[in-house]
């Protein structure tokens, strides 16, 4: 019998991202935070005290008694001290650690926060549920460098970008600590606000689920929204320490989960860590692969008189993943299921990993002499091999490879402000499909790689940004190096999707002008217009913020903005002022075709 933890960390593996965790009261037991139940109660007692009462052995029903109510946490700190602050100090004891605690190590982040804060910085978990009030969570992230996006009240979930647009995002089912709203009675437990429900809703529908800590007894509102999810798209991994009761055996059997027999929350997660981790290692190029590859690039490219060995190094480099992309490692007749559909991807990456770092610090450091090396390796690579593979699916995300080092290299040549490489990366490579050629342009965007009628074939929801999210996540770290801050990022990431899309746009109004009549335009849908979007009712839409930024920009400087001196949009601010005005209207309507999915 295979160790479930090894199938556990097969699955975290080969579907990254695509696991979350819900965390309860157990994950945190061992750093001395107490429940909040146990909080609750322990505020009766103070409460008692100042009245000078007794409130053993039931400190429940003598608060019942006295103040004919249920115990609510609010109104109980309410009742012992008046000041907020006094009120902060007293919360900020249950969950901060005085001087003794501290020389105990206690209320700090444990073992298990610090492994689920390293699973999180590799990309392998990027949703976080937890019933829990403390911050330890967070606390163990930021150590690693990763700031999460907190929900913690239903204000934030309206106010917070999608699920797969953040790097982690922590949501607190029962609030923060220092929130007095927060979520103790078996009442407040009952339900939960509808934004909530509609966001667990979500996350139980499109991510496995890795529960520790936590027990179905108490928490009914929870219990709930986990009942409702009736697909289970991939798996769910409940971890069991002790005898179970019966509403939590009850949802196990219902979600049809594999039950993980564990010591602890920290002895789990570390061992979960390490497993996961090495199976990344084993999967990518070696470190030093990357890094001496990049090495040896830059040399060649700072001295003329190797041209010759820089072309034989690319060529070699684009012939060894050209053959990891052939039918052997990517047979043409597995059945298409999500399962597959993550894995190729996840295999595309690994393969792509030495190649795409040449690419970009090739278009980044290159001179326009080389130009035409990006151009031949984006081409062979795109081009597919020979044999057609007998689900159409697989045919199209063969293109995958060549879209992401197109991102790359498009991305990197607008960081290095290289007009004339990006141009020629979109515009010149050809893409070869029986005895014909066709402009790449046409064929490597996200939209016709993964198309949305696929993802609903293999039972997967649709999204128009399924490929955009992941390309975006999967570039982040090659591109650090030139773009340090997250923000720069995003915002050369939308810069590129966006003049990416205006370039399609353009180049579609020539192809159809004679067909389709003047007011057809049609473009891919980057990130920027979601990103921008989101969470706005359709009819109150405004422009996405790259669009006004390029637009000031281009009136700006006129005919000697660089993308036109580079040749796009044939040199001339009046056709691009036309494809962008036309595409901004298009992609406003588009957006509110999609509203439904997000």
């Amino acid at each position: 019998m295979i160790d479930p933890i090894i199938s556990l960390a097969f699955s975290i593996h080969s579907k990254k991202g695509i696991y979350a965790l819900l965390l309860g009261s157990g994950a945190s037991r061992a750093a001395g935070i107490p429940t909040g139940w146990e909080i609750v109660l322990d505020l009766i007692r103070k409460l008692a005290t100042t009245t000078n009462e007794n409130c053993e052995p039931d400190p429940v029903k003598w608060y019942i008694s006295k103040y004919s109510e249920e115990p609510d946490y609010s109104k109980i700190l309410e009742y012992i001290a008046k000041s907020a602050t006094i009120r902060n100090q007293i919360l900020r004891s249950y969950f901060e650690p005085n001087e003794e605690e501290r020389e105990q190590g206690l209320k700090k982040p444990t073992q298990a926060h610090r492994s689920i804060a390293n699973l999180v910085k590799s990309g392998f978990i990027g949703v976080i549920l937890t019933t829990n009030f403390d911050r330890l969570i967070e606390r163990a992230l930021e150590e690693v460098g990763t700031i999460p996006t907190i929900i913690s009240t239903p204000d934030a979930i309206k106010g917070a970008l999608p699920l797969t647009h953040t790097e982690c995002m922590v949501i607190k089912l029962h609030g923060d600590y220092l929130d007095t709203r927060i979520k103790n009675s078996p009442k407040e437990l009952e339900k939960y606000s509808q934004p909530l429900n509609k966001l667990l809703d979500r996350i139980f529908h499109e991510y496995g689920l890795v529960v520790c800590g936590w027990s179905a007894e108490w928490d009914t509102a929870l219990n709930k929204a986990l009942q409702r999810c009736k697909s289970h798209r991939f798996q769910t991994f409940w971890m069991i320490r002790g005898e179970q009761g019966d509403k939590t055996k009850k949802l196990i059997q219902l979600r049809q989960a594999e039950e993980i027999i564990i010591k602890d929350a920290d002895t789990f997660f570390k061992e979960l860590e390490e497993k996961v981790l090495s199976l990344q290692e084993f999967d990518r190029p070696h470190p030093l692969s990357v890094k001496t590859a990049v090495t040896t690039l830059k040399k060649y490219l700072r001295d003329d008189n190797q041209d010759i060995r820089l072309q034989e190094m690319i060529t070699e480099e684009v012939e060894r993943l050209y053959q990891k992309l052939s039918p052997e490692n990517f047979p043409v007749n597995n059945y298409p299921t999500s399962e597959e559909l993550l894995k190729r991807i996840q295999l595309y990456n690994s393969y792509t990993e030495t190649l795409l770092a040449i690419m970009i610090n090739g278009c980044y450091w290159g001179k326009e002499s080389h130009e035409h090396l990006w151009i031949k390796c984006l081409q062979r690579i795109a081009t597919p091999h020979g044999e057609r593979e007998v689900y159409e699916i697989w045919n199209k995300l063969r293109l995958y490879p060549a879209l992401l080092l197109l991102y790359g290299g498009g991305i990197i040549s607008i960081v290095a402000g290289k007009y004339p490489t990006f141009s020629g990366l979109l515009k010149k490579p050809k893409l070869r499909l029986g005895s014909q050629e066709y402009p790449a342009l046409f064929y490597l965007i996200p939209e016709r790689v993964i198309e949305q009628s696929t993802l609903s074939q293999i039972g997967m929801q649709r999204n128009p940004l399924f490929l955009n999210e992941n390309i975006f996540k999967v570039l982040r770290e090659p591109i650090k190096t030139f773009l340090s801050s997250g923000i720069d990022y995003q915002k050369f990431f939308d810069r590129f999707e966006y003049l990416h899309a205006l370039i399609f746009a353009d180049f579609w109004k020539k192809q159809t002008q004679g067909n389709i009549g003047r007011s057809t335009i049609w473009g891919p849908v980057g990130y920027f217009a979601f990103r921008e979007y989101y969470g706005q009712e359709p009819e109150n839409l405004i422009p996405a913020e790259i669009s006004k930024e390029i637009k000031q920009e281009q009136l700006d400087a006129g005919d000697d903005w660089p993308p036109l001196k580079a040749g796009l949009f044939d040199g001339s601010a009046e056709r691009f002022q036309f494809i962008k005005n036309e595409f901004d209207t298009w992609v406003r309507e588009a957006y509110v075709r999609y509203h439904v999915h997000f």
